[in-house]
């Protein structure tokens, strides 16, 4: 295929940030109706790459050609112009908008050009979204929705676009397999009409089922442009991260005694009735479609909201949490599934955010004991493998997968003995996966409780010792044995439309 014919093409891109290298000469070729994986560890250059193809981000050198014709992007309103749309990994809604009006932003409907043509907006927002979620209510305030639905509004935003190209960031980090399936359908009928697709994903499964073609990126520089049916996964890996990355099996530990319990819980519609315990040395898995309650449980467990009815016990004794905080003062911590909105203080340093829960306790007569916070937090980071060992840095300039880890640090060094990981993986590179189940299975065998909420049914089967799946907020059934395990037992439960009392 000719350079001409490319719908997208990017020539020799480079781009610095303070004398240090994101992209070095880095090139990139999608043809029109192609599906096209772009692949990377994170801090590979994937997201900098995709913020120079929406606009956010200049090149220092190269060019872009969309079309064989060379545009240079200034802004994001140019990128979109030139037929560029983008669905971002970190969500750009508004919240107090309804989900319609999110999905207008910046090009509102009108009537006479004067006032804000409503009807006109939720019936084209309806008709989008019914291929993804026909019963999302378009009317809804962002707020309102779980990530996944929120996620599922940002991709229909940029199907609103009518455009040539598509970049997709992680689209499915927060999604089941049966949401999936929608949008690869969805994908598929856009690519028959021509449109190009950049598909980024940590997810295997879903890039060689989606993707014909991958571009692989390595510290920021182009690897290999590779056909996927002739690249096994293995291969796919080394490429990536140019060392073999040994995937470990679970191992069990000795179980204590039950650390945490609950009873008959229920929170309106989201959380029925629902029971379950966990543990010391236990890693206990919790699945399900989205929607069925899993996200809502564990709040409940963390003391981030409050049930209806039903009670938690911690170590046999019942307890009512008043918010988070008296949940973290009783050993109970949660690792939130939005790692940057929930988990994070972004403009702060890692040693802020590290250190946030044990500040009260290291300050005495007003005075921080400094050298304290910064020796222990230093001490847990090196354990959770924190790269860059940068304790001063904003952690907003690290991966996820650092950021995640940077969390883990916060907890450990707060000593908690039950922590709950909410998508504990979500937007995570395959070599930064294996570390974090690793953390999780030592914290496991140093006598914590560890609860997993997982989409991927391929981690919680990984991870788990025992698996709860859960259907329209109830406990639908349990996996008592690895045994047990497969992605058939565990989506014949979460499928299930006669669920047994607790």
């Amino acid at each position: 295929m000719t350079a001409s014919s490319y719908a997208l093409e990017l020539r020799d891109i480079s781009k610095q940030f303070l004398g240090v290298k994101a992209l070095s000469s880095v090139a990139l070729r999608i043809n029109p109706g192609e599906i096209h994986a772009l692949v990377g560890e994170n801090g590979a250059g994937k997201s900098t790459l995709l913020k120079i193809m929406a606009g956010s981000l200049q090149p220092d050198k190269g060019d872009m050609l969309i079309g064989g014709r060379k545009v240079k992007l200034t802004s994001p309103k140019a990128a979109r112009t030139a037929g560029i749309a983008m669905i971002h990994q970190e969500l750009q809604l508004v919240p107090e908008l309804d989900v319609a009006q999110n999905m207008f932003l910046g090009a509102p409907r009108t009537r006479f050009g004067l006032l804000l043509d409503h009807a006109a907006m939720r019936a084209r927002a309806r008709e989008v979204l019914n291929d993804l979620d026909p019963t999302l209510d378009v009317r809804l305030p962002v707020k309102t929705l779980s990530v996944a639905q929120r996620q599922l509004v940002e991709i229909g935003r940029a199907l609103l676009a009518d455009a040539s190209v598509i970049a997709m960031d992680e689209p499915t980090s927060s999604l089941a397999p049966a949401e999936f399936r929608k949008l690869l359908a969805l994908m598929r009928k856009l690519a028959a009409r021509g449109v190009a697709i950049i598909y980024v994903s940590h997810k295997f499964d879903e890039i060689y089922a989606a993707c014909g073609r991958a571009t692989v990126l390595r510290d920021g520089t182009f690897v290999k442009e590779v056909t996927l049916a002739d690249t096994p996964a293995p291969e796919l890996v080394n490429l990536m991260v140019g060392r073999q990355v040994v995937a470990t099996k679970h191992r069990a530990v000795h179980l204590g005694e039950v650390m945490l319990e609950a009873r008959g819980l229920s929170w309106g519609n989201r959380v029925r009735d629902a029971s379950m315990h966990v543990r010391r040395g236990e890693i206990l898995g919790i699945a399900g479609l989205v929607g069925a309650g899993r996200t809502e449980l564990v709040k409940l467990l963390a003391g981030a909201e409050k049930p209806d009815a039903g009670e938690i016990l911690l170590r046999g004794t019942p307890l009512h949490f008043r918010g988070p905080a008296d949940a973290i003062r009783h050993g109970v911590a949660l690792v939130p599934e939005e790692r940057k909105r929930e988990g994070i203080v972004p403009m702060r340093s890692v040693l802020s955010n590290a250190g946030l829960p044990t500040l009260r306790k290291l300050n005495r007569f007003g005075w921080l004991k400094r050298d304290v916070l910064r020796s222990r937090i230093s001490a847990d980071a090196a354990r959770v493998n924190l790269r860059p060992l940068a304790l001063d840095r904003p952690i907003r300039l690290f991966s996820g997968g650092n950021q995640q880890k940077a969390i883990v640090c916060r907890w450990l060094s707060a000593g908690m003995d039950l922590l709950i990981f909410d998508e504990p993986t979500r937007g995570i590179d395959i070599g930064a996966k294996q570390e974090i189940y690793q953390l999780i299975e030592a914290l496991a065998q140093e006598g914590r409780a560890i609860v997993v909420v997982s989409s991927e049914l391929v981690e919680v089967i990984r991870l788990s010792d025992r698996i709860l799946v859960m259907q329209g907020g109830r406990v639908a059934g349990e996996l008592a044995h690895p045994d047990q395990f497969s992605e058939e037992a565990i989506m014949t439960l979460a499928v299930s439309r006669e669920t047994p009392a607790n």
